[in-house]
């Protein structure tokens, strides 16, 4: 396993991330929590010491998960990663969702904020988490006020560095400004590479850790695409057109160099995929989920291995060949 430092702190972080969302079963068909505990255990054990969840997740169910699996493991050990700004128990001016009979609402209110921090501690069973990001941005809340609040609870020793997610350029210029921003966390993946014109250049001019969501693209980019799956009642996937026949079968077609050089290296396409996100410029970690220990186990190994530029090439050319969702 690879580690990375979290922007310009100290706290070192294995490349590959647990991603904590899907064992929060909101949006993802439910959860297995014993399931879920082995999984984390799991990765632990391959040398991923890196989490990534956040309040919302199954809210406050994730967290919880998490709380329980890393209680057995040396806190100081571990860099665990949480978000605020995503609030289901008050209403805001900023409606964010509405799923399975839950009203979701975002606020960054300075207030807002350590009560969330606060509850998200209680949840993980921890004095202090080693990252805390905003789950995304607040209209109504300066991002100069954000990072006020953030700073503030820093320097209380409640958080070790703190990071944006799904931000703009403006507010990451604004986190900069402070010196005390580390993480740019955005969504993307061999198929969604919008960030790559914008967001990750400026990641890697000023030492800001890029943090890859959905690097797998929800499953797309896995050797099982062309296998029947079957989604429970509440996955994000029915019914999506992302996930439409047309767009399967066209990465389908994408994917057919990456499956032969993963053969060609006895390597899956998955451990291919996450070695060239992991080699883009400026990108540091990924996040990847996992429900079971085999699962877990599986992203972990994909931190170990490194591609020559030839295969990077090989593998830009078949991403340039992607037409974009349909």
């Amino acid at each position: 396993m690879q580690y990375r430092k979290i922007g310009n702190s100290d706290i070192e972080a294995s490349v590959v991330a647990f991603g904590a969302w899907a064992i929060g079963g909101w949006k993802w068909g439910g959860t297995d929590a014993n399931q879920a505990v082995d999984a984390i255990d799991a990765a632990i054990a391959e040398g991923i010491n890196f989490i990534d969840t956040a309040a919302v997740y199954g809210f406050g169910v994730s967290e919880e998960i998490v709380g329980k699996a890393i209680e057995k493991h040396a806190r100081e050990k571990l860099v665990i990663a949480t978000k605020c700004g995503l609030r289901w128990d008050i209403e805001s001016n900023h409606l964010h969702v509405e799923s399975e009979g839950k009203r979701v609402f975002r606020t960054l209110s300075a207030d807002s904020i350590a009560w969330e921090l606060d509850e998200s501690l209680r949840r993980l069973g921890t004095d202090y988490v080693d990252l805390y990001q905003t789950h995304w941005p607040d209209l109504h809340t300066a991002p100069e006020d954000v990072m006020q609040a953030l700073i503030k609870l820093k320097q209380a020793g409640k958080i070790r560095s703190i990071g944006f997610c799904n931000a703009s350029l403006n507010d990451l210029e604004v986190g900069l400004a402070t010196g005390e921003l580390d993480v740019d966390q955005e969504k993307y993946s061999l198929l969604d590479r919008e960030r790559a014109a914008d967001n990750l250049p400026l990641c890697a001019k000023s030492n800001l850790s890029f943090l890859a969501y959905s690097p797998m693209a929800q499953g797309l980019l896995t050797d099982k695409l062309n296998t029947p799956r079957h989604y429970n009642e509440g996955d994000l996937r029915i019914d999506n057109p992302r996930f439409s026949q047309e767009n399967v079968s066209a990465i389908v077609d994408v994917l057919a160099p990456v499956r032969a050089l993963a053969a060609d290296r006895s390597q899956s396409v998955e451990h291919m995929v996450l070695a060239w996100t992991l080699q883009q410029p400026g990108l540091s970690h990924v996040l990847v989920g996992a429900r079971t220990a085999q699962q877990a186990k599986h992203n972990a190994q994909a931190g170990s291995v490194e591609l020559t530029a030839e295969e990077l090439q090989l593998i830009n050319d078949a991403a340039s060949t992607w037409r974009g969702f349909v």
